[in-house]
C-alpha cells in the first residue's frame, strides 16, 4: 500500500520530496504528491516511511 498527501494539510514545505528513497514525490499544480507506483513505503530503506517521519504537519502523510 502507498502513502498519500493529504493537500489541505500540506504547507508545500518540500522536506517529503528530498527525502524519498523512491522519488515518488513530486510537486503538481503547487502541491506536492506521491506516485502510488513508486511508493514502497520506504521497505528497505528506513523502519517508517520517510515522508511521514520529515513532515512539519501531523498526520499529513498517511497510508493510502
Amino acid at each position: 500500500m502507498a502513502y498519500k498527501i493529504i493537500a489541505s494539510q500540506c504547507t508545500v514545505c518540500g522536506a517529503c520530496e528530498f527525502e524519498c528513497p523512491n522519488a515518488a514525490i513530486s510537486l503538481k499544480n503547487d502541491i506536492y504528491v506521491i506516485n502510488p507506483s513508486q511508493c514502497t513505503q520506504c521497505e528497505g530503506h528506513s523502519d517508517a516511511p520517510k515522508c511521514a517521519v520529515v513532515c512539519p504537519v501531523p498526520d499529513t502523510c498517511v497510508p493510502a
